[in-house]
């Protein structure tokens, strides 16, 4: 047993005295690396515990929109919630490490999960190729890769894209953001997803619009299957 530690943990010990790790939410140092909370702000969370049961609210919200295997988020987004801020400082601060911290540690849940153990591959919900450009990042592949390595899955990134030329769906009615699925998103090499059991992973569920769109673009793919799983869901 080595009771010294190694040169890499010693530099790994100096370095978080020069820059230690801080809590997204309020600032304080963290208690280790890997997570993005600490103790006082984690016990703020909103936990959704979704994932331990099938008809869960995450479902029912895409009930008659998307046929889901399952469907889960991590947290209930509120406004005072600590995962707001995680998620505002994963989308605008430049920290894609708070994406895979998040994956991670939900990965770990849904890989025993009914509904999530017979998945086959990971697919993000793409970023508009401008704000990717912009960002640096997408901020749900990120997440979808932390769920990856988790779950020991692959991530397939780029089968789904989004088109630059299409407007925005968000003041769409419904009908309408259909009549533009095939404009807005497409895949590439959909041979791929047949008879496959998808999980489309995204930031935060509200609407459900973008899941929507893309879950069906997905299930164009011969007998392919679906599931979804977000951050957090937008609290009613």
């Amino acid at each position: 047993m080595n009771l010294f530690p190694s040169p890499g943990q010693l530099w790994s010990g100096f370095l978080q005295l020069i820059y230690p790790e801080l809590c997204v939410a309020c600032g304080s140092d963290l208690p280790y690396a890997t997570t993005c909370f600490c103790l006082k702000c984690k016990s703020r969370l909103s936990v959704s515990d979704m994932h331990r049961c099938r008809e869960n609210e995450f479902v029912q919200r895409l009930w008659g929109r998307l046929p889901l295997e399952g469907g889960a988020a991590a947290y209930y987004f509120t406004r005072q919630s600590p995962i707001r801020h995680a998620i505002h400082h994963l989308k605008y601060r430049n920290k894609p490490e708070i994406g895979l911290i998040l994956g991670r540690e939900f990965g770990r849940a849904l890989r025993t999960a009914e509904g999530f153990q017979t998945i086959d591959a990971i697919i993000p919900v793409p970023l508009h190729p401008r704000k990717e450009r912009l960002r640096g990042y997408n901020q749900s592949t990120m997440f979808a890769q932390g769920l990856a390595e988790a779950m020991d899955r692959p991530l397939w990134n780029g089968i789904l894209v989004r088109n630059t030329n299409t407007e925005t769906q968000t003041h769409k009615k419904r009908m309408e953001r259909f009549q533009n699925v095939d404009a807005m998103f497409g895949l590439r090499k959909p041979q791929m997803l047949e008879g496959k059991h998808l999980l489309l992973a995204d930031d935060v569920l509200t609407t459900g619009a973008t899941l929507e769109i893309c879950g069906q673009t997905l299930l164009q793919a011969k007998d392919a299957r679906l599931s979804c799983a977000t951050i957090a869901i937008a609290a009613r």
